[in-house]
């Protein structure tokens, strides 16, 4: 990001969308659409092109679908993180997004004041899950992923197990520094170590881990 413009790459294959989400993510609004694509094919030389902060793209398209598209950015290694955007509320396709590496989800017919703040939460670094369907999409996402062993979170420290609950509400690092009275610098080192950990990709990954380990709703006074 660069004057705090925040460099958009938009993937659907109907060009009302896009011409939607353009409407959206507007210049003023601190957004600039650098590049679009109609199919996943061709992300890989968009991404090679443009400095990208942030990647919206739709799941279903003719020839490479957003998962694929979104596997094998994964695949190439670093890459600008992922919104997976669908009108269909279908858990069994956004589990997969989440799979294959999508920093979140959110759906086409969602108030255009969620999509911005998706979008800019998505190119903090964040995770953004759709609270619409988050529930049913991680049940699908636990159905197709390996079982993990449940006392794995034992490795954590107290702060770490703290860090780990505040994700899976939602918490923006600067929320979660907020919140445990430590520094956002801080906070990335919990995270980092949290990771490697749990050997966990990302914020998403961590998302589900702490709502399958009944993390998340558990009571810990310093987040209150």
């Amino acid at each position: 990001m660069e004057d705090g413009s925040t460099n958009v790459l938009l993937v659907d294959d109907q060009e009302l969308v896009r011409s939607g989400l353009r409407r959206i993510l507007r210049r003023r609004d601190g957004f600039t659409i650098v590049a679009e694509c109609s199919d996943g094919d061709q992300v890989p030389a968009a991404v090679a092109e443009h400095r990208i902060d942030v990647i919206v793209m739709d799941l279903r398209m003719k020839h490479v679908d957003g998962i694929t598209a979104t596997q094998r950015l994964c695949d190439q290694g670093a890459h600008p993180p992922v919104l997976t955007l669908t009108t269909f509320d279908d858990d069994e396709m956004l589990s997969g997004a989440l799979r294959a590496g999508a920093a979140g989800f959110i759906l086409k017919d969602s108030p255009a004041e969620d999509l911005i703040r998706a979008v800019r939460t998505v190119a903090a670094g964040d995770a953004w899950l759709d609270p619409a369907v988050t529930a049913r999409v991680l049940s699908a996402y636990r159905r197709a992923a390996p079982p993990r062993t449940p006392a794995a979170s034992a490795q954590l420290t107290a702060r770490e197990n703290d860090v780990l609950l505040a994700i899976g509400q939602g918490l923006s690092n600067s929320e979660i520094a907020d919140a445990l009275h430590i520094s956002e610098l801080t906070v990335k080192s919990h995270i980092g170590r949290i990771f490697t950990k749990l050997d966990l990709r990302d914020r998403a990954a961590a998302i589900v881990y702490a709502y399958d380990h009944a993390i998340v709703g558990a009571k810990r006074p310093n987040l209150r």
